[in-house]
């Protein structure tokens, strides 16, 4: 199955879906990642599923923040099938599964990373999977 790339169409389709009006942003990948997510923050707050393409770009925008916040190679972060990051300084892995993995769904993840759930609830609820030492985002989520 092809992947569909987020374009301004999907992304105003989604919007169009939700009774907002269209995106007038830049029609810049960055800009359009952004404003996916405020789309699928939308979706979700909607009770309406978001759009695959949007969903994707806002794990990729949450995850490059948190690379950004938390820079290393410590910890893998993944959020399948979309994304994985590594971060978080300490010893690195350069091959085989690392020693230190948090593994979620995309929902989880965005829900993290806005704050809409805690690192304790989501780890209660079993949302998230982790394993190794370090593995424990509870001090980066969420986002700033």
């Amino acid at each position: 199955m092809a992947r569909a790339p987020l374009t301004l169409t999907v992304l105003n389709e989604q919007l169009a879906a939700l009774g907002r009006p269209p995106y007038e942003g830049p029609d810049e990948p960055a800009a359009l990642r952004l404003a996916a997510l405020d789309a699928v923050l939308a979706a979700l707050d909607a009770g309406a599923e978001p759009g695959r393409p949007l969903l994707r770009a806002a794990v990729r925008v949450t995850l490059d923040r948190l690379a950004e916040a938390a820079p290393g190679r410590a910890v893998e972060v993944r959020v399948p099938p979309f994304a994985a990051v590594q971060c978080m300084e300490g010893p690195r892995h350069t091959r085989g599964t690392p020693p230190n993995v948090v593994e979620m769904d995309a929902v989880t993840w965005l829900e993290l990373a806005t704050g809409r759930v805690t690192w304790d609830e989501a780890v209660r609820a079993r949302r998230i999977t982790a394993g190794g030492p370090r593995a424990d985002l509870s001090a980066l989520v969420p986002l700033k």
